[in-house]
C-alpha cells in the first residue's frame, strides 16, 4: 500500500500553492477542484492541475486530484479533462461526499472508458472515497467494496458535522456539552472497520486551526491510536506532526522487525510455532501485529538499529 501519513490539500486555482507543494515532505498531495475552488474558477483550476501534474516534480509523492461531487455539474468534466490531460501522471482520484456505492461504480466505469480511449493501463488509477454525511457512513461497507480501484476511505469532518447537526463550529474538536468520551469515536471506528474489511487504507480529515499544531497533534494521535493510516494537512506547519504521529517510534519498529525475523527463524529452522523472544512469547498473532508496525516503519523510511540472533 502507498504511505498516506500526511495528505496535503492544495487548491487547484492557486498556481503558487501548486508549485510550493512539490517541495513539502508529504506522502500524498491532492490537487483540489472542489471546496477550495470557487465556482467561477473551476475550469481554470482544471487547466492548472493538468499543467502541474504534467510539468511538476512530484517525486516520492502519491499524486491525487479531488474532483467535485456527483451532485454538481462539474464532475464528469473534471474526470475527463484531468485524466485525458494528465492520466499518466496521476495515481488516484478523490470522489467527495460519496453517499452510496453507485457513485463509485460510475467513477470506475468512466475511468475505464477514458483509459481504454487513451491507451492507458486499465485499472491503474485508484479511487479514494470521502465520507461526509450520515448516509455515506451508513452505506460505507458497500462503498468500500464497490470497486477494485478503491484504495482508501477519507473522513470529511466539516460536512459530516453539519449533516448530523453537531453543535460546534470548530472542526475536529469535541462539541460543547460533550464532556465524556469522544463524539467522533463511532464515526472513526465505523470507517476503520469498513476499510479494513476490504483491505483499504483510512485517512482522517483536516484540522482547521492551522496554527494550533499542538491541537492538530492531539487530534491526529486519536486517529493514529485507533489504527488510521494518516491525516489531511492544510498547512506546512502540520506536515512534520502528521509524519511523526503516523509513524512508529524507532523502538517499536525495531521490535516489530525482531519479531518477524525471530518468528521466521523458529518456525522454519527449529519448526516451532510459539517461542520466546527474550521475556516475550511470540506466535502467529504476534507476527501479524508486527507486520503492521514494520510496514509503517519501512514506509516512513526508518532503518533498523537491532538485529535478531538465535543465541540471544
Amino acid at each position: 500500500m502507498r504511505s498516506r501519513r500526511s495528505v496535503l490539500a492544495v487548491p487547484g486555482s492557486n498556481p503558487r500553492f501548486l508549485e510550493k507543494a512539490q517541495g513539502l515532505p508529504v506522502d500524498e498531495v491532492f490537487l483540489d477542484l472542489e471546496d477550495s475552488v470557487a465556482p467561477m474558477a473551476k475550469e481554470e483550476a482544471r487547466k492548472n492541475v493538468v499543467t502541474a501534474l504534467r510539468e511538476g516534480d512530484w517525486t516520492g509523492k502519491t499524486r491525487v486530484v479531488r474532483v467535485n461531487d456527483l451532485s454538481t455539474q462539474w464532475t464528469y468534466r473534471d474526470v475527463i479533462e484531468v485524466v485525458e490531460g494528465a492520466g499518466a501522471h496521476l495515481d488516484c482520484l478523490i470522489l467527495p461526499k460519496v453517499q452510496d456505492s453507485t457513485e463509485i461504480v460510475w467513477l470506475d466505469t468512466l475511468l475505464t472508458q477514458i483509459e481504454r480511449t487513451m491507451g492507458f493501463e486499465v485499472g491503474r488509477i485508484g479511487i479514494e472515497a470521502q465520507i461526509e454525511n450520515a448516509r455515506g457512513l451508513v452505506n460505507v461497507d458497500a462503498i468500500a467494496g464497490a470497486s477494485r480501484r478503491m484504495e482508501a476511505l477519507v473522513f470529511g469532518p466539516a460536512d459530516f458535522m453539519a449533516s448530523v447537526n453537531m453543535r460546534t463550529l470548530v472542526v475536529g474538536e469535541q462539541p460543547p456539552g460533550y464532556t465524556e468520551g469522544d463524539a467522533y469515536h463511532y464515526i472513526l471506528m465505523r470507517l476503520l472497520m469498513a476499510a479494513r474489511m476490504h483491505d483499504l487504507q483510512v485517512v482522517d480529515g483536516p484540522y482547521l486551526q492551522i496554527k494550533d499544531v499542538d491541537g492538530f497533534r492531539r487530534v491526529a494521535r486519536r486517529a493514529a491510536a485507533l489504527g488510521f493510516d494518516g491525516k489531511w494537512v492544510l498547512h506546512p506547519l502540520q506536515v512534520d506532526a502528521a509524519n511523526e504521529v503516523f509513524s512508529p517510534g524507532q523502538e517499536d519498529y525495531d521490535h516489530a522487525e525482531l519479531i518477524l525475523e525471530a518468528y521466521e527463524y523458529y518456525t522454519t529452522v527449529e519448526k516451532r510455532g510459539a517461542v520466546m523472544l527474550g521475556d516475550e512469547m511470540i506466535d502467529e498473532a504476534s507476527r501479524k501485529m508486527a507486520l503492521v508496525i514494520a510496514a509503517k516503519g519501512r514506509a516512513a523510511g526508518l532503518a533498523r538499529t537491532r538485529t535478531f540472533s538465535p543465541e540471544g
